[in-house]
């Protein structure tokens, strides 16, 4: 089952979220950013206790964002639209959290 990361659209923003992956709680810190010249957003993931785990992700639809880290075995992430009318696949620097998602899963 997925589950959503509360996302806002706050410039550097860091918060925290308590996350059901492969049958434990696990909390990760995020802190977004967005790249203004690049017009995306960036992720980076942090553990409970605040060191880096995977830094500059860009928030892309269509895609299992933490594909490439299947081997920390902290479960699949993706950002989907939920707007359908919207054109734009890539969230923009304010509809981060009104017309996508960020969904977590397991890595099963």
């Amino acid at each position: 089952m997925a589950v959503q990361v509360p996302l806002t659209t706050d410039p550097n923003n860091t918060f925290s979220s308590t996350i059901p992956v492969n049958g434990k709680n696990v909390k990760f810190y995020f802190f977004l950013r967005y790249n203004s010249e690049a017009e995306y957003w960036v992720m980076d993931i942090m553990d409970s206790s605040r060191n880096p785990i995977i830094s500059s992700v860009p928030l892309l639809t269509g895609i299992n964002l933490l594909e490439q880290y299947e081997y920390l075995q902290i479960g699949k992430a993706y950002l989907v639209k939920t707007d359908d009318s919207l054109l734009a696949d890539i969230p923009d620097d304010t509809n981060l959290s009104t017309d996508f998602a960020l969904l977590w899963l397991d890595n099963d």
